[in-house]
């Protein structure tokens, strides 16, 4: 992407803000150190900003290169102020960085992308550093109290050890309420989750008492199994299904199958014919019979309608994964994980589920979360009991 910061049209600059001329272009040096040439005074507005920080992430995604976000937030400073400190981060920054209003009149934002080599997290501290001594010198004592800074980086490290770790929620404006464009949607489909799964589970009740008696006449252990998922943003919750293994079975078989499976290696099922090709375990020892029939039809998952009133999931979005499966995905496979809440069906489910390498699973995933509407899944919603039902997709 060329980082030209005249290539899109919605911009605003320093001098149309406040109703000054833009400054000229002149020699100075960046934040990084160097000599370059000043940019114009040219900022990007909310909505543009945002919609670049989503496509740096895209391109960290593909590239593996990191980016830093820095946001300086304003603690009841007036306009001159705000002027004077965009002038400032416009004045010490290089002409491939960006800066723009992560959120308008409130907080500035720079995204440091190009980086070189070098430690991330020393970088991050690197840039803080120079950017509140620029805003110091410039700003004086009493005005720079005024700000807040801090650093986001881009990849997140994850880390399977520590079971509270969530992912950065400010580089993902897109998911905080004050800030999404579709706030209201995102509601609405939260209204939907509350009162589909409330209904389905007072409905469904005697059928689920049955299959949990059954559940537990055919086999020795609890009725429900509880498993570690990840959720959105990679929080961890405990996402319930109708036990279908026998208690006590090792995981080590399904790990070393999604390793495989990851990595494209997966067998296929050859006890199916050539025209149903199936990319799953199959011949598991670990199933019970019952097991074997409310996997065929997805009924195992019907206590997740709780986690879907608990809001840990929603009806419809990418499965949730467990914790050693996200520790094997490439950057770009996180995306299904972190940007949407994960859901009982979704547009994988309805596709062809079992038929689909891993990348191919992932793609659409990452297509749901770009084309998401609420006409989208009701149209996943209706397909889904066929896909149950038919044993097609399960």
């Amino acid at each position: 992407m060329k980082r030209d910061h005249n290539r899109m049209g919605d911009h605003t600059t320093v001098g149309s803000w406040v109703g000054l001329k833009p400054r000229r272009a002149s020699s100075r040096t960046s934040a990084l150190g160097g000599e370059v040439n000043t940019r114009p005074s040219v900022m990007f507005t909310e909505e543009v900003f945002q919609n670049v920080l989503r496509l740096e992430r895209r391109r960290a995604e593909r590239s593996s290169r990191p980016f830093i976000l820095i946001l300086v937030h304003s603690h009841k400073a007036d306009r001159i102020v705000l002027q004077q400190a965009l002038s400032v981060l416009l004045s010490t920054t290089r002409e491939s960085d960006l800066v723009g209003w992560y959120r308008d009149g409130v907080t500035l934002g720079i995204i440091f992308t190009e980086l070189g080599e070098g430690e991330k997290a020393a970088t991050a501290q690197v840039l803080l550093k120079k950017i509140q001594a620029a805003l110091l010198q410039n700003l004086g004592e009493e005005n720079h109290s005024k700000f807040t800074l801090s650093a986001h980086i881009f990849p997140e490290d994850w880390d399977r050890e520590n079971s509270e770790w969530v992912g950065d929620p400010k580089l993902y404006p897109e998911l905080q309420p004050k800030l999404a464009k579709r706030h209201f949607y995102w509601g609405v489909k939260r209204a939907i989750d509350i009162a589909v799964s409330a209904v389905v589970l007072l409905i469904m009740l005697p059928f689920l008492a049955l299959i949990a008696f059954v559940i537990k006449l055919t086999s020795e252990g609890p009725v429900l199994f509880e498993q570690e998922r990840l959720g959105q943003l990679g929080a961890r919750f405990k996402c319930l299904k109708f036990r279908t293994m026998y208690t006590n079975s090792d995981s080590k078989l399904h790990s070393d199958y999604v390793k495989q499976y990851i990595a494209g290696e997966a067998q296929l099922d050859e006890a199916n014919n050539s025209e149903k090709t199936l990319y799953k375990l199959t011949a598991d020892p670990r199933i019970t019979s019952i097991g074997r029939f409310l996997r065929k039809t997805s009924l195992d998952e019907f206590p997740q309608f709780w986690n879907v009133l608990r809001g840990e999931m929603s009806l419809v979005g990418p499965r949730p994964p467990v914790p050693y499966e996200f520790e094997l995905y490439d950057i770009w496979h996180r995306r299904r994980v972190l940007e949407l809440k994960p859901g009982i069906t979704g547009l994988w489910q309805v596709s062809g589920r079992n038929r689909m390498r891993f990348d191919e699973m992932v793609r659409l995933d990452l297509r749901y979360c770009q084309e998401w509407s609420l006409w989208l899944d009701l149209k996943i919603l209706l397909a889904t009991p066929w896909a149950m039902f038919s044993g097609d997709c399960a």
